[in-house]
């Protein structure tokens, strides 16, 4: 992680160094998050992401964006469980609220059109599992909803590696859409165990140039 972090720094300093022109904006837009790994009948979670960019044009064709994000991340399961004529449906949900830093390699390959690819860090706001329930039958109807303060189980820090694409509808207005690949694990060992578990998320935004 060293190297990747060392890399990025040198990335931005030769950015500003040899930097043509440099632009400012916000972003907001939808995620669409999951986990991947040690984990079985999850499904994605809708969210959010909002917050700010500078793009750094180093030529006509090749820029340098990095990023601060808040960013809406984690998943849900849902099960139905049927016995004796009662009823039991749950959903639970991971909400995991991070700051994220990504730092996105731009390529020009048409008339404002880009691919991109980049490291990104993330900083845990926030780690919560809520759990919606109800059991139904026998003249019963009971709706229970418990939410635990999980960031004690989980890691802080989040790295992974961004790969997207973006277009430009004029000067100011930008649309994009990008895949983030978690690298590393969510959760913190415990007594020397932990499941292997990382963040994936797909984003969707609307960026504004100033």
């Amino acid at each position: 992680m060293k190297k990747i972090i060392l890399s990025v720094a040198a990335m931005l300093t030769f950015g500003f160094v040899n930097a043509q022109e440099v632009e400012f904006g916000v972003k907001a837009g939808v995620n669409i998050a999951s986990i991947t790994g040690d984990v079985e009948d999850v499904s994605a979670k809708i969210g959010f992401h909002i917050g700010g960019f500078a793009e750094i044009k180093i030529s006509e064709k090749f820029s340098v964006q990095p990023e601060l994000l808040f960013s809406t991340q984690g998943a849900k399961s849902e099960y139905t469980y049927n016995e004796g004529g009662f009823t039991e449906k749950s959903t639970d949900k991971l909400n995991l609220n991070y700051i994220n830093i990504p730092v996105m390699a731009k390529l020009y390959v048409a008339e404002g059109f880009s691919l991109e690819a980049g490291p990104q860090i993330g900083f845990l706001m926030s780690s919560k599992t809520k759990s919606d329930y109800t059991i139904t039958g026998g003249g019963m109807d009971i709706n229970e909803s418990v939410e635990v303060d999980s960031k004690e189980f989980t890691n802080t820090v989040d790295f992974g590696l961004n790969f997207g694409l973006g277009y430009k509808f004029t000067e100011n207005l930008s649309a994009g859409a990008r895949y983030n690949l978690g690298l590393s694990d969510i959760n913190k060992e415990v007594d020397g165990e932990a499941l292997s578990v990382k963040n994936s998320v797909i984003q969707v935004s609307i960026g504004y140039s100033f």
